[in-house]
């Protein structure tokens, strides 16, 4: 456990590995999210298959992936810049510093955060913590039309899906290429890959967004 934890390799597998829970949970919330799109009915049920024993167990998992690769992205960055002061990233060749998202995925990596937390408040602060400590959960449909109401909560959001999407168009192939998908081939397509799930994840969130906005305005 100490070679992984001190050691190059052993960083950036934990890093790659805890991304992947990140890229698998921004999928299923996303899917889950756009039966918003479809109507009151149609995110009710959604909301309540959430609840289900399968997805209870499995949605504080992916989250818990998600919450490691937070902290230890903070960690490795501040071990990084002790060790090497102004070289805030290590790298085996420059090819992977070439994007302006890998570059800055600590910078990136804080907007998602923040927001992150902010989002918490808004959601699941009112829904599943309420119901979990035996409060009331609020109307998720409702929960939206209120929360996006607001044009600068909705700005928020979509500077954080920004984010989002840079910072997954780098993680994205960067965490298969160190567990192994590493070779000239598959690496453009990874890349490739990254670019296009990546739009997928910031585009789909930022539709749910201006939707629920619309919507709140009688516009739709």
């Amino acid at each position: 456990m100490g070679n992984i934890l001190t050691s190059s390799i052993g960083r950036k597998l934990i890093m790659s590995i805890s991304g992947l829970f990140l890229i698998f949970f921004l999928l299923i919330h996303l899917l889950a999210n756009s039966a918003y799109l479809f109507g009151p009915d149609a995110f009710d049920a959604v909301i309540e298959f959430m609840g289900s024993p399968f997805i209870v167990v499995m949605v504080p998992a992916l989250a818990a992936g998600f919450i490691i690769h937070i902290v230890y992205a903070v960690y490795l960055t501040l071990y990084n810049r002790r060790a090497r002061g102004s070289e805030r990233y290590e790298v085996n060749n420059r090819a992977e510093t070439d994007s302006w998202a890998s570059k800055n995925m600590f910078v990136l990596g804080i907007i998602i955060g923040g927001v992150l937390a902010f989002h918490l408040n808004h959601f699941w602060a009112k829904m599943q913590l309420a119901e979990f400590i035996g409060g009331h959960a609020e109307n998720g449909n409702i929960l939206m039309e209120t929360t996006f109401s607001n044009i600068w909560i909705v700005i928020c959001y979509l500077i954080w899906f920004a984010a989002l999407w840079f910072h997954l168009t780098h993680g994205f192939w960067s965490a298969f290429q160190t567990i192994g998908a590493n070779n000239n081939k598959w690496l453009g397509r990874l890349k490739t890959i990254s670019y296009i799930y990546a739009t997928f994840i910031a585009v789909g969130f930022s539709i749910i967004a201006i939707f629920a906005y619309l919507q709140s305005q009688g516009v739709i």
